[in-house]
């Protein structure tokens, strides 16, 4: 149950980061034609990911709780393209290189199918 809790708080905490972060940065370039706040969570998630997954490895800073609470909850939370981009990261330092690959392609792939289906299907219940 703790882990629930663990989890869920860090979620909330990562998602209101998220929406403030990406919210600034559209306000600040007043209204870009691109989506620079949705880069500017995942880039710099990646690199707190990152960061915080050397730290674990290189000095075992992280209880099992504490992870759950920082790398699912709150960086999952702030944004799910770190947890994809540290998974891939690791795939790829194992010489795992195929299935790295395979990894960013299902992601890509099946991520982009399942939004335009979905999209195919919100139309088609909508009618």
């Amino acid at each position: 149950m703790i882990g629930i809790v663990l989890v869920g708080v860090g979620s909330f905490i990562g998602g209101v980061l998220r929406y403030g972060l990406s919210s600034w940065i559209y306000k600040a370039l007043d209204k870009p034609w691109f989506p620079y706040g949705t880069l500017a969570v995942n880039v710099s998630g990646c690199l707190v990911i990152g960061v915080l997954a050397g730290l674990a490895e290189a000095r075992s800073f992280f209880d099992a709780e504490l992870r759950l609470f920082v790398f699912v909850g709150i960086l999952g939370g702030f944004t799910t393209f770190s947890a994809f981009a540290l998974e891939t990261f690791y795939l790829a330092r194992e010489t795992q290189g195929m299935a790295a690959l395979t990894n960013i392609g299902l992601q890509m792939i099946l991520g982009l199918l399942s939004v335009w289906l979905g999209h195919l299907l919100g139309h088609a219940i909508g009618r």
